[in-house]
């Protein structure tokens, strides 16, 4: 009974977030609330429960670089930034989308991808406005290169870190396994951009010929703010990367990255928190609370068994299986909870396997990573850069991200099979 009343309340749910009639915050919360109310899951599993709780590493990940990005915007840095870029790309829009994607993409392969976009994105507004351009194709645009150069290592993308924690692997298996063949996807993305956004690619020379004028140089407003800004968030970057060696929490450093900006600056506790996107983080924590109703019945385990016993023992089944099941799942679930549930079904499948059986980790990596890519709720940097967007006056729909990710993500996938076939199988 569990299991039907966690898939009932999920589909329902998500039919909501798909018509988009309804503000998605509200969904998550009626839905996590149904999840409670109907005993589906409950106070200690859901506020406590590692594994069908809330990710609270998640969000309050997001919570203290929101904080350190919004001490960022007053330096002036991101102005900087967006001129800059204006001007290397001479105000052509696709030229800018590729500098923007490949900045996003780079990023993202040190950074977290949800960090990255919360980066970006301010960038992204502010070049628009003094070109005169639609933001939302290049946001949608940067989102999905972040989640692409996300998957390149452990720590570009939180499943990265889980799948890593479970199977054992290093920052340099990641590096040599996903890095190579994410740079080919991204190449082309870079091209399929110039096809799925064309109709964004028209502009003001007027308003060029304006930006290329400027001195990015004046827009720095706070010399001294910038200064301590920057020496704190090169220490949480450091901090994000040396995370196998000094075994730290992503959120934990954003968070103590936060608390020292707060202290050292003179900026107002109340400014800095007033740029948090609290309604994303209560969408989060209620899209946790509903997808560990699935878990908590026992739904999500019924399917990734399901999965194992119908590979029976054939590695390349099983691997094409897992990428493409791990896909299409990500699209519809959050991809940190699936892969939480799923990496113990392929720790258990993995002895099991003959030949290279190390591919299963990788098409769960790239299957998870790429799958992200489809829905407007696929990721967590989807529903970041969503909020971002919405508070900038730019509301994005969930068939307007979609359409795009969709196509982004089948081609991806798709590319990924003759890599895993040709390099592990």
């Amino acid at each position: 009974m569990d299991a039907f009343l966690a898939v009932a309340i999920f589909v329902v749910a998500y039919v909501f977030l798909v018509a988009d009639k309804v503000h998605r915050t509200k969904v998550a919360l009626v839905g996590a609330g149904a999840v409670l109310l109907l005993h589906v899951s409950n106070a200690e599993h859901a506020f406590f429960d590692e594994e069908s709780g809330i990710e609270w590493n998640v969000i309050f990940l997001l919570l203290g670089m929101m904080v350190i990005v919004s001490v960022l915007r007053q330096t002036g840095i991101f102005e900087y930034i967006a001129i800059w870029s204006a001007k290397r790309s001479r105000g052509r829009p696709y030229a800018l989308m590729v500098m923007l994607c490949v900045l996003t993409a780079l990023a993202s392969a040190v950074l977290d991808n949800v960090t990255t976009i919360l980066l970006i994105a301010p960038v992204t507004f502010l070049v628009c406005e003094r070109l005169g351009l639609n933001p939302v194709p290049f946001l949608i645009a940067e989102v999905l290169a972040s989640n692409i150069g996300g998957a390149a290592t452990l720590v570009g993308d939180p499943p990265n870190i889980i799948i890593a924690a479970r199977a054992d692997l290093t920052f340099n298996d990641f590096l040599i396994n996903m890095a190579p063949w994410v740079a080919v996807l991204m190449v082309v993305f870079l091209l399929m951009c110039r096809v799925l956004f064309r109709s964004a690619f028209t502009f003001d020379p007027g308003r060029v010929e304006s930006v290329m004028s400027l001195d990015e140089r004046e827009a720095i407003k706070d010399k001294a703010l910038l200064v301590k800004s920057g020496i704190v968030l090169a220490a949480v970057v450091a901090a994000f990367v040396l995370h196998p060696v000094l075994h730290y929490e992503p959120s934990v450093v954003a968070l103590l990255g936060a608390g020292i900006l707060v202290m050292v600056t003179k900026i107002p506790v109340t400014e800095a928190l007033s740029e948090v996107e609290w309604p994303t983080l209560v969408f989060f924590a209620g899209l946790f609370i509903m997808v560990g109703g699935l878990v908590q019945s026992g739904v999500i385990e019924d399917l990734s068994t399901r999965l194992a016993e119908a590979t029976d023992g054939r590695l390349g089944l099983a691997a094409m299986t897992l990428l493409g099941a791990s896909a299409g799942l990500s699209a519809i679930v959050d991809n940190i909870p699936y892969v939480a549930t799923m990496s113990p079904v392929v720790a258990g499948l993995v002895p099991t396997m003959p030949g290279n059986s190390e591919a299963l980790w990788w098409s769960l990596a790239f299957g998870a990573d790429l799958g992200g890519n489809a829905t407007a709720i696929g990721a967590s940097a989807n529903v970041v850069m969503l909020g971002l967007a919405e508070r900038a006056g730019h509301r994005i729909g969930f068939w307007e991200f979609t359409k795009y990710g969709l196509i982004v993500t089948a081609v991806t996938v798709s590319l990924t099979v003759p890599y895993i076939a040709w390099r592990y199988l």
